[in-house]
């Protein structure tokens, strides 16, 4: 019998790529931009003067821009070796908009992942952490969406996901903590069981284990 074409046969199919587009019902930059002129002049703010007649229509590209988050692929590969130590990605930058005040928060993100059956390409951590976050969010759902999303889509042994941001509705307005940040996290799988893995997740993450 010949076994090569034995195990062609009886082989699993790799999985096509999945492909990652942010549902929307369509961006209206020109309602937009009417509404951002309404919304200066309705805080007082004039938008005749040469600086500011342009004002409106760049708020309403820089908001889409912010709410766009770029479509990708999402690839992985056959766990060949039986690799079954921790995958981490560091310091993955992170920008978002609070849904409660529409201001920026920006920060990083440190996203690790035991592997089962299959790896992810690297790049492809990024780009799930740029999926979520380009919407309006709050920063505990954006870490727990990563780390669901991982744990759905590629069945690892486990997942981790921190994020650490500073938020400017904290920073320019109300209280004005400057400096301050905010962290958060969300352990799945073995990560939040196993207190060995757990702890060497955090303490390769930058965070105290205790």
């Amino acid at each position: 019998m010949d076994l090569a074409a034995e195990d062609a046969d009886t082989a699993i199919p790799a999985p096509a790529a999945l492909r990652v587009v942010h549902e929307t019902d369509g961006i209206d930059l020109a309602a937009a931009e009417r509404a951002a002129g309404r919304f200066l002049q309705a805080l007082g703010i004039s938008t005749e003067n040469e600086s500011l007649r342009g004002t409106p229509g760049r708020m309403a590209r820089a908001y889409a821009e912010l709410f766009s988050p770029r479509p990708f692929d999402l690839t992985t590969f056959p766990n060949d070796e039986g690799y079954d130590e921790l995958v981490l990605a560091r310091s993955i930058p992170v920008r978002s908009v609070c849904e409660h005040h529409l201001l920026p928060f920006v920060g990083t993100a440190h996203v690790g992942y035991l592997p089962g059956r299959r790896i992810l390409g690297l790049s492809k951590l990024a780009r799930v952490v740029e999926h979520f976050a380009c919407r309006p969010q709050v920063q505990e759902r954006l870490t727990k969406q990563v780390a669901d999303w991982l744990q759905t889509q590629l069945d690892p042994k486990g997942v981790g996901v921190v994020i650490e941001a500073e938020h400017t509705c904290m920073t320019l307005r109300g209280v004005q903590a400057t400096g301050s940040s905010t962290l958060t996290s969300t352990l799945l799988g073995t990560l939040r069981n196993d207190a060995r893995s757990r702890a060497e997740f955090l303490a390769l993450s930058g965070l105290p284990t205790r």
